[in-house]
């Protein structure tokens, strides 16, 4: 793990280049100065590393499982400061990128025991309706302390994850969430609930209490305001009484515009989000659990489906319930179901165990392997796990199914669909439509979901061709590109020239066409189409990469002839880039052909200064 902590590091431009890092159940989110130092192709080859993308200001290093070991490997690496705030940022981000940025931020350390709290009140109330323990009795009681405490005291979390997000000093927002749900504010709102008016003010002003337990959005409000002033205290008190007259300020004047204003006014809109909500959900339930069921996991690979967690919280905390986390399972359903149907389809080795521990992982609640690693890459997979969605959405919303408490989508949120009453119509329809969900895209996956030209790795080319299953030991690989020959190590970019993606060599191209130096396949094409990775029939596997840093060129300029999947052979056109407007929009031309397998002992240039398309290009020796 250390060792990949270390390339995780050089990948993302150095430990200088990282302004945060926080993790989810399965992604590394990093806040980088420059996003452009980042090499994203360079991580999305190494094996540990399902995916790498960019969304809501975060540059994303989708781990899997192992996250929490990685991300504590790399805060080693680079000596993170758990406790220090962000450094300044240099970037300019969009109003929806910040607002992802800062949710993200302040919920993902809350994830896992919000879950493991929601499932335990799940189970206590399952147990509850078949009798097997008593509400009065001393176990059910300790057992509902435990799933409860967070949620109750849910703004001293956030106020300690708010308040690092914002700069400001964690502990000082954890006290703002105390007194938000102080025994003697919670008595002071049950006194004011039988009075029915305000007996107590501030300064001649009447306080309007509420209950704020389990809220979320009064105590990140508070909290950035905390933030800003102690910011400004910080910069004009004294180095000798800043360290406690800050806090003291923050203390005495943020708590009562807390209870006064901050408080009340986002309260109200924290009502009006949950029955707007509530409001347009009654209107067409059942589109929209087809829509939560169809479009989530796509919201999620974009990193847009933060946007919504508030407002589940928010949903559970005013009004007891929450529709939108169970439309979320038959989404969850969906994905497994697929990649259930790539695990009993497929005849590659390493795809079926990767499938297989996915299945396991997303029952659980975990999708991004099953997303990352086998669905999304062979595209129709994916897609009949978001129609099956859909249709396992459409049938909870017709049910008017809901979770009663915090839930991490998984086969622990069915007893989470009970509702107090007991189980009812709501729970039978949950099950039917993640049934429904899991089972169609199985079925789909299975007879429809794989080409008949599957193989995504060299093993399954081996098994489908024994006879050139494996390379001599030394051969000749041809030239993809016509231009000057150059050595790898001059190369203007640090991780093609260290040889760390492999052992290869330089291309100055003469012309602006990549074609196939060998029969085989496209391994993958990347979104840009400046790269390519391919596979020849005896396994050789070669990545050629047009120019430096032209990933960010989103495309323009080139132009791809193949998609990834297609079969070559050699000659085939693979891609036209125009090298002028390339080099006038400021990118080095420079291009690198390499050799990926790692059995390979020596890789050579065949000397020369120019190459043509399909001349000897390199000497490879296993």
């Amino acid at each position: 793990m250390d060792t990949l902590a270390k390339q995780i590091v050089a990948g993302v431009g150095g430990k200088d280049n990282i302004l945060s890092l926080v993790h989810c159940a399965t992604r590394l989110r990093f806040k980088l100065r420059d996003s452009g130092r980042a090499q994203a192709e360079t991580l999305n080859r190494l094996p540990d590393i399902l995916m790498v993308l960019e969304s809501g200001g975060q540059f994303q290093v989708v781990i899997g499982n192992r996250v929490a070991e990685a991300y504590q490997a790399i805060c080693q690496v680079i000596e993170l400061d758990d406790e220090a705030p962000p450094a300044g940022e240099t970037k300019k981000e969009g109003p929806l990128s910040r607002f992802i940025d800062v949710v993200s931020a302040i919920f993902t350390p809350t994830l896992g025991i919000l879950a493991a709290s929601g499932i335990l009140k799940g189970l206590l109330s399952l147990a509850l309706v078949n009798d097997w323990m008593s509400e009065t009795g001393g176990t059910y009681l300790l057992l509902f302390v435990a799933s409860d405490a967070l949620f109750y005291f849910f703004p001293l979390a956030l106020g300690y994850t708010a308040g690092k997000k914002f700069g400001g000093n964690p502990f000082t927002a954890m006290a703002l969430g105390g007194a938000l749900t102080h025994p003697l504010s919670i008595a002071a709102f049950n006194a004011a609930q039988q009075t029915g008016a305000a007996s107590l003010d501030f300064a001649g002003i009447p306080i309007v209490f509420i209950n704020y337990s389990s809220s979320v959005i009064p105590i990140i409000l508070a909290a950035w305001a905390s933030s800003h002033l102690e910011a400004r205290c910080n910069r004009i008190l004294p180095a000798s009484i800043k360290n406690f007259l800050t806090p003291l300020l923050c203390l005495s004047l943020i708590v009562p515009m807390t209870f006064l204003l901050i408080g009340p006014a986002a309260t109200g809109l924290g009502r009006l989000l949950a029955n707007g909500f509530q409001i347009l959900y009654d209107l067409a339930p059942m589109l929209a659990g087809a829509a939560l069921g169809g479009l989530w996991q796509v919201l999620v690979i974009f990193g847009l489906h933060w946007g919504l967690v508030p407002l589940m919280y928010n949903n559970l905390s005013l009004l007891g319930y929450d529709t939108m986390g169970a439309l979320l399972l038959p989404a969850v359903m969906g994905q497994v179901g697929a990649t259930l149907g790539v695990f009993l389809r497929t005849r590659d080795a390493r795809l079926k165990s990767l499938a297989g521990s996915a299945v396991s992982s997303g029952l659980f609640g975990i999708t991004e392997p099953a997303i990352y690693g086998v669905t999304l890459p062979a595209k129709r997979p994916f897609l009949f796990g978001c129609i099956s969605g859909a249709l396992g959405g459409l049938i909870l919303g017709y049910a008017r199914s809901s979770v009663y408490s915090p839930n991490l989508p998984s086969i622990f949120t069915f007893p989470q669909v009970i509702p107090p009453s007991g189980v009812d119509f709501s729970v039978w329809g949950a099950i039917a439509g993640c049934l429904l969900a899991a089972g169609l895209a199985a079925l789909l996956t299975f007879f429809f979901g794989l080409s008949k030209t599957e193989p995504a790795t060299a093993a399954t080319a081996a098994d489908e061709a024994p006879a050139a299953a494996e390379a001599p030991s030394s051969y000749q690989i041809p030239s993809p590109i016509h231009g000057q020959v150059q050595p790898l190590s001059t190369v203007p970019d640090p991780a093609f020239a260290s040889g760390i993606l492999g052992q290869g060599v330089a291309i100055l191209p003469h012309s602006g066409r990549v074609v196939a130096p060998f029969g085989g396949q496209v391994k993958s094409l990347f979104h840009a189409c400046h790269a390519l990775a391919l596979v020849a029939d005896d396994g050789t596997e070669v990545l050629i990469h047009v120019g430096i840093n032209t990933v960010k060129l989103d495309g323009c300029h080139f132009r791809a002839h193949v998609q990834a999947g297609d079969l070559i052979t050699e000659g085939d056109l693979l891609l036209e880039f125009d090298r002028a407007a390339i080099a006038e929009a400021g990118f080095d031309m420079t291009s690198v052909v390499l050799i990926c397998n790692p059995g390979c002992t020596q890789v050579q240039p065949i000397p020369t200064a120019e190459v043509e398309e399909l001349a000897p290009l390199l000497s490879v020796s296993r």
